[in-house]
């Protein structure tokens, strides 16, 4: 292998947007390249959570978790409330994709039913933190309220038979019923 030296002398200028550039180069390395439609997740990561998360909540006669916005929900939440889970999300994503593409020679989110069902119950067994975080994150994106960019239009609340959504925040007590007062 042959060595080059590169002998060149930069200008100012030259030096100066070499150095900004790189700065941006950094910046997007350390945060993770996001997609356009998501605060955190890659277009990649996203699918493959869109996948995972309908195997988790899949679709019948009611929208399947990512068609009632949970990928929204956990993406929102992990910009934000739960920034402590990016790691995990991003270990635990990649790590499902490649067990696919070990197994099935294909991206978990490309993979069929079957097959994401089979990496689905192995990431239950083998990565079960990370599991178990994206189930509770589903679940909160499909049962939650819509305006935390899941639920969307209220699907499970109709699913559920609810006429209205709850009360937004703090439900009103009345601390003396049930006490004889």
């Amino acid at each position: 292998m042959r060595r080059s030296r590169l002998k060149h002398s930069f200008t100012r200028r030259q030096f100066t947007v070499g150095g900004a550039l790189a700065g941006v180069v950094a910046a997007i390395g350390c945060r993770g390249v996001k997609g356009a439609n998501w605060e955190f997740l890659s277009d990649a990561h996203a699918r493959i959570l869109a996948a995972l998360c309908d195997e988790i909540i899949p679709g019948d006669e009611f929208p399947s978790a990512s068609q009632a916005g949970a990928v929204n929900y956990i993406d929102r939440q992990l910009a934000r409330h739960y920034q402590r889970h990016q790691s995990a999300y991003r270990h635990g994503l990649d790590a499902a994709d490649e067990m696919s593409r070990k197994r099935f020679g294909m991206s978990f989110a490309d993979a069929s039913a079957s097959h994401r069902l089979q990496i689905t119950l192995d990431l239950e067994k083998d990565k079960r933190a990370f599991f178990e975080l994206v189930r509770e994150h589903t679940m909160e994106g499909y049962y939650g309220s819509p305006r935390h960019g899941g639920n969307r239009d209220a699907v499970s609340w109709r699913m559920l038979g609810l006429d209205e959504p709850p009360l937004r925040g703090r439900a009103q007590y009345d601390l003396r019923k049930g006490t004889g007062a």
